[in-house]
């Protein structure tokens, strides 16, 4: 599923808070491609937290046993996507972090251990 800021009914938000939205405005002027390879770039860890956390947040009963349905208004429904989202994007920089830190670990682990133990340039050159 990806985020389509044409097809969503957006028209009122600019309106109801008397300024201009810089984000929406951003999101609608992107090519829908762009928004869909944003939308690919989270991983299955992410999306598997994210439906942990809705789930705990709506509650989960085993749906052998149970018929839920959940009703709520608006707002409420705004504030539980945009708490996902926000829990999205966090957990997307903490992801690239630890890449991060897991690749720089890497190199300083190599860059020591070609200090440790120096190779014979003459014997490597034959």
């Amino acid at each position: 599923m990806v985020f389509n800021p044409e097809s969503a009914d957006f028209t009122n938000l600019n309106s109801e808070e008397g300024m201009t939205n810089e984000l929406l405005d951003y999101l609608q002027h992107q090519p829908p491609e762009v928004l869909s390879r944003v939308a690919q770039s989270v991983s299955g860890e992410i999306r598997q937290i994210i439906s942990h956390n809705v789930q705990g947040l709506v509650g989960v009963l085993p749906a052998d046993g149970f018929s839920v349905q959940v009703s709520t208004d608006r707002e409420n429904l705004a504030g539980l996507l945009a708490s996902a989202m926000m829990t999205g994007y966090f957990l997307r920089q903490m992801e690239q972090r630890m890449e991060l830190e897991t690749n720089l670990s890497s190199s300083l682990s190599s860059d020591l251990d070609s200090d440790l133990n120096p190779i014979d340039k003459s014997k490597a050159e034959e």
